[in-house]
Order: C-alpha cells, then structure tokens, then sequence
C-alpha cells in the first residue's frame, strides 16, 4: 500500500517515510497543496496524510478536492490545534486528526486502524439494515430510504458497529477501541465523527438513527425516519 505524505517541512517527510517504510508501506511525498493532488491522481495512495498549513493550497482546500472526486481516508498532521480547524477538517471529510509534535509510531498505529476500516479482511461482510437506514460495508455504501449518503471510511465503521449490535449500549471507549485498536484517541475526535454521522443521516432524512443515553453510551435508534 502507498500512504502520500504531504508537508512542506522536509524533516518532517523523511521522520514519517522512514517510519512507514519500516511499517511495509510505500510512501510518496508532496511539499505543497498542488503537488499533493498531482501525487493523489498519479500514484492513487491508500491513504493521505496531509498537513493544514501546506503552502500552494492548504490542507483544508486540499482535502475538499480529494472528497470532491474520491472516498481515499484523510489523516491531517498539523501544528494548529485549534477547535475550528479540527471540526472543520474532519466535517471536509478527513477520518483522523493529529497535531506536531507526534509519536510516529502512534501515528503508524492510526494509519492502519484506518485502513482496517477502510479495506477487506476476512468475508464479505452483509448489508446492515434499521429502519429506512441501509449500510454495505463491502460496497461501501448508505442509503437512507433507498437515497445515498456520503460517508467517510471512518463514519462508516462507526455506523457498521453500532447497526451490528443495535440494540448494545455502547461506550465512548468501547467505541474508539472498536475504531482505533490501541491508539490513543482524543473524545473531540470521536464526538466529531458522531456529529458529523449524525448530520449527515439527519439531512438524509433519518434523524432519529443513533441515541445518546446520556452518562451511559449510544445505541442505534428506531431509524424510522423523517
């Protein structure tokens, strides 16, 4: 599998190519926004990991672009810890958000979390259904009352684990385990992705799909519809 790094700090490239080399994966490398999206078209990575600040085009321009033609998982890797600009990336589409300074071997660990979500393993799994609410994993694909729904890789997985125990109660840990192995994952990271879920089911007409049982966990909701 190839992972395309882009950032413009060169230490920074060589630090997270030789990480993922050691991991067994390929990587391509980008030091601007332009370069990035001509490197995601020319060498289709499995995976981007991608820095906000890019000079060029930004990371955020950048991710917008790639969602625009293409479901490949996004990890942004920036200095800028800002509240706005996480929830802003990951409503763009990214499925995962790290700040510099970083570990890269945590870094290593969310890349394949992600791509285990992401890609096959095992039999094929069958579609999901609630209500009006379908989900494919294999196809990767939702619908809601037979429209479709855009989700990332990693609402995706989210969705798929909740619809296959949908009556479990299940915890905010529990949750991330299920996503992200041992990898430590911030509570902002997991609640962005719920929000996002949600807001994406709800304008898709299924507002009641997932219930919060406040103090306790989620569980999928009755899914009727709007």
């Amino acid at each position: 599998m190839k992972i395309l790094v882009a950032d413009d700090d060169p230490e920074i490239r060589t630090v997270l190519t030789v990480a993922l080399e050691r991991a067994g994966f390929g990587v391509v490398s980008a030091a601007d926004g332009q370069a990035a999206l001509r490197e995601a078209r020319r060498a289709g990575p499995a995976l981007v990991v991608l820095d906000v600040g890019l000079p060029e085009l930004d990371g955020l321009e950048v991710c917008r672009r790639l969602r625009a033609a293409s479901a490949v998982p996004i990890l942004f890797l920036t200095a800028r810890d800002d509240e706005i600009d996480r929830v802003l990336g990951l409503e763009l589409g990214a499925d995962d958000y790290m700040t510099k300074p970083f570990s890269p071997r945590e870094l290593t660990a969310r890349i394949k979390a992600i791509l285990r979500r992401a890609g096959p393993g095992g039999p094929p799994p069958q579609p999901l259904r609630r209500g009006v609410l379908t989900l494919d994993p294999e196809q990767h694909a939702c619908t809601v009352a037979e429209a479709p729904v855009a989700l990332t890789a990693m609402e995706m997985a989210l969705l798929a684990r909740l619809m296959r125990h949908p009556d479990r109660i299940g915890t905010r840990p529990e949750l991330s385990d299920a996503l992200y192995g041992n990898a430590e994952v911030s509570d902002r990271t997991l609640d962005s992705h719920l929000r996002n879920l949600r807001r994406k089911l709800a304008e898709a007409g299924c507002p009641d799909a997932i219930e919060t049982l406040h103090g306790i966990g989620l569980r999928m909701g009755a899914c009727r519809g709007a």
